[in-house]
């Protein structure tokens, strides 16, 4: 059995971790993650633990970096333009762009391509727009919801948390299998058009949600994902 329970309306892909995202108007859902979501990352030389990765978490004007593919219907192999927040172009491979970020964030870096995806945890995450409202209220202003660094955010009256365990299917049939909510950690913390730093939102986040907002999800059936795509839940 299965109930019509929203629409997409946004739908991003990160091409490097940590920077700014790429609003899509389709993107196409492998088994591996969302198409060119998250192939790149820069690593932090002579780092042994277990994050290697520089992100906003040492460099908060890390996510007003904003990377775009040249050809996007391509993405794993198409060359990457990242505009840097004083409106300089780098080439994604340039050495300069890695020297640029090592220097702000003092921890010497060098970047790192994984045609599988950098993820944390699971390839795709999904939040509703009840959620988002509902976080909102409990914190008392409005928040942008690229702070949620989200792939797929549905237009739905239902928070995403209530579907754990079950299957989102979009437009033609792709679809995902919902696991758990997303932790959420110092990222959220930091303004997408300013990098500025405001700890309210991951203590609203941690008082009214258990730390977790959106969705960890992995494919169950490949295809397309498109704006104003019918979204159906499985029992």
């Amino acid at each position: 059995m299965s109930s019509v329970v929203g629409k997409v309306v946004g739908l991003a892909r990160f091409p490097v971790k940590s920077m700014a995202g790429e609003a899509m108007p389709a993107m196409e859902l492998q088994w591996r993650g969302l198409a060119g979501d998250r192939e790149y990352g820069f690593v932090q030389q002579g780092h042994h633990g277990h994050f290697p990765w520089l992100t906003g978490r040492e460099l908060s004007g890390m996510v007003r970096y904003q990377p775009r593919y040249l050809q996007p219907e391509d993405p794993r192999r198409s060359p990457v333009a990242v505009v840097a927040p004083d409106g300089a172009v780098f080439d994604l491979k340039d050495a300069a762009l890695a020297d640029r970020l090592s220097t702000e964030s003092g921890k010497p870096s060098a970047l790192l391509h994984v045609g599988r995806g950098v993820f944390d945890s699971m390839p795709v995450s999904v939040i509703t727009t009840r959620s988002l409202a509902l976080l909102e209220t409990l914190h008392g202003a409005a928040l942008d919801a690229r702070r949620f660094r989200i792939n797929i955010l549905v237009e739905s009256e239902a928070p995403d948390a209530e579907w754990a365990g079950r299957v989102l299917e979009f437009g033609d049939g792709a679809q995902l299998l919902l696991a758990e909510g997303a932790p959420r950690c110092a990222m959220v913390t930091i303004c997408p058009e300013t990098a500025a730093r405001d700890p309210r939102v991951l203590r609203s986040v941690a008082q009214h949600f258990d730390n977790r907002l959106g969705m960890y999800a992995a494919p169950a059936r490949l295809g397309m994902i498109r704006l104003g795509d019918t979204v159906r839940l499985f029992d």
